[in-house]
């Protein structure tokens, strides 16, 4: 597990795809490779897409698509006042996502754990204490009950956990974060770039950061962020956070960049926002069953449109952007 590339986010990933196609055209300035340098040194994750990048190129570079390699290096005309390689950039992910080689972008430990599910796959499984476990789209969990204790190990992803009364030993869900001991309860855990984030729907959890010497208990209708370091703050739980059980995803003043992350997650393909409408709020409730009709929700509420590159590349513009 400890070999396993870390996922970085969407957006730090089409920052690099764009420098890739900058410092590939043949053309770059001496003032965009200094640019170049300084957004590399800027983020350790910018380094980690730059690497798993590279990686993804040389695989596209032996792959069938020469074509599609072709049309990539193949720089635009050049706009003094500003740099467009939206095209260019789609072409490169249906490339990559047609050979399956930046869809998911799972680590190593996913693939091994002992349930799992694929995009827009959700499943429900009795364990053997007759707990209920429903496992959301691309998660990935470990199962290890023993004489002393249930385990639960969340890889990725989302879980909800209705624990079965009765059982003496002690009930656990254990992330890369820390751990939370179920009080006779049920409650979701969900992975995500910030950290572990618990939210109790009935009773209460016990949560203890990796690094932090006491437990701190989450009521009902709560949740937290839980990070190696502590926990933050408790704030009241999102509205229906337990929503897509039913098919759902019912959001209330979000950004729009983290509502097309969550819809990203049961969409076969790239799902963006331009980063000058990123921090727009929206609310509402969206089909998880039906990508084309969550996405189609979307300018109904806010001066934006879908522009689609392909089935596969799709991304949410300024509703008064030129088209390219």
């Amino acid at each position: 597990m400890n070999g396993a590339p870390v996922p970085v986010s969407n957006r730090v990933l089409e920052a690099a795809i764009e420098w890739q196609l900058c410092l590939d055209s043949g053309v770059t300035s001496a003032r965009e490779k200094r640019e170049f340098q300084r957004w590399l040194a800027a983020d350790p994750e910018h380094v980690r897409a730059w690497k798993q990048l590279t990686g993804l190129d040389q695989q596209l570079a032996i792959a069938a698509v020469p074509a599609a390699r072709k049309a990539l290096l193949r720089h635009p005309k050049r706009n003094p006042q500003r740099r467009s390689y939206g095209g260019l950039l789609g072409v490169l992910l249906a490339s990559l996502l047609g050979l399956g080689l930046l869809n998911q972008q799972r680590p190593l430990s996913d693939w091994l754990a002992d349930e799992r599910t694929a995009i827009g796959e959700q499943r429900e499984l009795q364990l053997a204490d007759r707990s209920r476990l429903r496992l959301n789209s691309r998660s990935a969990v470990d199962i290890d009950f023993t004489a002393d204790a249930r385990h639960l190990f969340l890889h990725s992803g989302e879980i909800l956990v209705e624990t079965a009364p009765g059982d003496p030993r002690p009930f656990l869900v254990e992330t890369e974060q820390g751990t939370l001991r179920a009080l006779g309860t049920r409650f979701l855990v969900r992975e995500d770039d910030q950290g572990t984030r618990l939210i109790v729907l009935q009773s209460a959890v016990a949560a203890q950061p990796q690094y932090a010497a006491d437990e701190r208990v989450i009521e009902q209708g709560q949740q937290v962020l839980m990070t190696r370091e502590g926990l933050g703050a408790s704030q009241a739980a999102p509205v229906a956070a337990d929503a897509w059980m039913h098919g759902m995803l019912v959001v209330e003043n979000v950004r729009l960049a983290e509502l097309l992350e969550r819809l990203g997650e049961y969409h076969s393909g790239y799902l963006g926002v331009d980063a000058s409408i990123a921090d727009l709020r929206i609310s509402g409730s969206f089909p998880l069953g039906n990508p084309d009709l969550a996405l189609a929700a979307i300018p109904a509420s806010l001066p934006v449109r879908v522009k689609r590159y392909s089935d596969w590349w799709i991304r949410v513009v300024p509703q008064a952007e030129k088209s390219r």
